[in-house]
């Protein structure tokens, strides 16, 4: 294995256990919104979405990409994937989940393992690509 291809494992691995945790906050507030204030898919899934959203952009800028990029200019790249991720995952899900009745955390976990995917590549090649490791 080469240094650079070590690297960019090393920074998958990162990716990949901070999105676990992004996950965890993800999960766990749907499933409060939805058992407890027993709301409509939509609302638990946005909401849900929204938390984890910061704490992974914020762990993932600093120890991932470790980006001294302009962290405003990275923020409105990150809205940027999710002004178009977030109205198709919540619609889908709210068709999924509402209309033909699948279980909404299989639902959810679908949009989360979809959002991982899409994200881990949009971050790692638009958001930060030219400042990795700009910052130690």
């Amino acid at each position: 294995m080469t240094k650079k291809s070590g690297k960019e494992m090393l920074m998958f691995l990162k990716f990949v256990l901070f999105s676990i945790s992004a996950g965890a906050i993800q999960i766990i507030s749907f499933t409060l919104l939805n058992e407890l204030a027993q709301w409509n898919y939509w609302a638990c899934y946005l909401i849900a979405l929204v938390l984890s959203v910061v704490w992974n952009f914020t762990l993932n800028r600093k120890f991932t990409f470790k980006s001294a990029n302009n962290v405003p200019i990275a923020m409105l790249k990150t809205l940027a994937y999710y002004a178009v991720f977030t109205p198709l995952s919540t619609l889908s899900g709210e068709y999924l989940a509402e209309t033909l009745m699948w279980n909404e955390y299989i639902v959810t976990i679908l949009n989360m393992l979809a959002n991982f995917i899409t994200e881990f590549l949009y971050q790692r090649f638009f958001v930060f690509g030219k400042s990795i490791d700009t910052i130690e």
